[in-house]
């Protein structure tokens, strides 16, 4: 079968009325970076409070945070983005879950996405949180606590700081995951990139065209996220301090 490749597929007129094919895509991105850039911001804070919370003197706070942190990494994700479309309205009072399905579309499937992104890839930044409090030394706890400070203060202007430092390789692996994942999106009607290249390849049949644009715009995104990443990583870094020994003073 000989496949017919037509590379200005792109600029010719979508059927649907958006603009041309290239603005499908364009808009896809939109929002997956929409999709994908909220539901990092909230895994970081979730995942935050979770990992200090799994590092606590308390057991009960121990306890809810490893349940959390079990519940939501060993749930598959697609299983979790249709229990939060599906189920969740059914389980909210009645007039709250009538409105949440009555919201207009994108609307309706971007906040489910959000939120479901959001809770799973908290479960894995609170799991590197804790780890890398656990990497430090119990001295600069004590040292914290020994100054006057509480413990929230000790985590929020002592331990924090260093492990966000410690953290930084890792969490760029989750905002990469991130990205990609809001791919799943689809599923539950959000336009994202993969569901607009979807409807490209449908519109037009032409799958490799379509298919080759979303994968090199989803590896100039994550090739953007990694530069970034490397550069807050280099000036957020304590000199002498990840390398196991004091950088020799300069002699300049």
């Amino acid at each position: 079968m000989n496949y017919n490749w037509n590379w200005h597929i792109f600029w010719e007129a979508s059927p649907d009325g958006s603009g041309t094919y290239l603005d499908v895509l364009l808009n896809g991105l939109q929002w997956t970076l929409a999709t994908s850039l909220s539901a990092a911001v909230l895994a970081f804070f979730l995942g935050s409070i979770v990992g200090v919370m799994r590092t606590t003197p308390s057991r009960a706070l121990r306890a809810f945070g490893t349940a959390y942190v079990e519940l939501f990494r060993n749930i598959p994700l697609l299983v979790q983005m249709f229990l939060w479309y599906f189920v969740l309205p059914e389980l909210l009072p009645t007039a709250m879950g009538n409105w949440v399905k009555a919201m207009a579309p994108p609307w309706a499937s971007f906040f489910p996405a959000v939120a479901c992104l959001a809770f799973f890839t908290s479960a894995r930044v609170a799991e590197q949180v804790r780890a890398g409090i656990e990497s430090l030394s119990s001295g600069q706890r004590l040292a914290g606590l020994a100054t006057g400070l509480t413990l929230t203060q000790t985590y929020r202007y002592v331990l924090l700081p260093v492990v966000y430092r410690i953290i930084t390789p890792t969490l760029t692996s989750e905002l990469m995951n991130v990205i990609k994942n809001s791919s799943v999106a689809l599923t539950i009607s959000l336009v994202e990139l993969t569901s607009a290249t979807r409807s490209m390849q449908e519109f037009s049949f032409q799958v490799f065209e379509a298919f080759t644009a979303a994968t090199l715009i989803y590896v100039f995104i994550n090739i953007v996220v990694v530069i970034v990443m490397r550069i807050l990583e280099k000036k957020t870094t304590i000199p002498g301090f990840f390398s196991g020994k004091a950088e020799e003073p300069s002699t300049e």
